[in-house]
């Protein structure tokens, strides 16, 4: 299968609340949870947008907020970040990242529960997590190994990794220059649903920021 560029796939713009009707098994309790935000986050395929899913759908009243949407709502003009990024992609993610923080924010004023992710690596993860004012806000850092990623994005059917980047040299960056913030899981060996059972099991007591 010839693997396409995640920037040069079409996608119709909506958030399609995850809502699930009343009396239908949601699994482990989770009202202490519910109205939270949590914020999924990770290298290119470190497996955020199915974990992401998963998690809204443990959940009676949800929304899943993809990032990535927002950058590909520019029909023109879009500058892609790099290795070497120059101020106008740095001006794009940021603002990418301030309008999803926006939008997490209303659905979360309207009493939903928001699972949120995106790409948010490095220094700017603090700043993101500034940007939302909801709380309580659960952090999740999904960090599976090289390999894993490498296994994963084989897989798929566009790619991450075509502007500069190796998996291993993106992985490295990321782990050195992250602060160590919220809930840091190691899926390597999950499954999707794996994952979101650790962290509902684990949110609580390590993810809050």
């Amino acid at each position: 299968m010839e693997k396409r560029s995640a920037g040069d796939q079409s996608a119709t713009f909506c958030y399609i609340p995850a809502v699930r009707e009343a009396g239908e098994s949601l699994g482990a309790d989770v009202s202490d949870l519910q109205g939270a935000v949590f914020l999924v986050t990770g290298i290119p395929a470190a497996g955020k947008s199915t974990v992401a899913e998963g998690l809204a759908r443990r959940f009676a009243r949800s929304v899943h907020v993809r990032g990535d949407e927002f950058r590909r709502m520019v029909v023109s003009g879009r500058v892609a970040m790099s290795p070497n990024p120059s101020p106008e992609a740095w001006a794009q993610l940021r603002l990418r990242y301030r309008l999803a923080a926006m939008t997490a924010d209303a659905w979360h004023d309207a009493g939903f529960t928001v699972v949120m992710q995106d790409v948010i690596v490095g220094p700017v993860l603090a700043e993101q997590v500034t940007a939302i004012a909801s709380r309580p806000l659960y952090l999740v850092v999904l960090a599976p190994d090289p390999a894993a990623v490498a296994s994963r994005e084989a897989a798929r059917p566009k790619t991450g990794y075509n502007d500069g980047w190796s998996i291993g040299e993106f992985d490295a960056g990321f782990r050195a220059t992250t602060p160590r913030i919220g809930l840091w899981i190691d899926s390597s060996m999950q499954s999707s649903d794996e994952t979101v059972d650790e962290i509902l099991r684990r949110a609580r007591t390590e993810a809050a920021v």
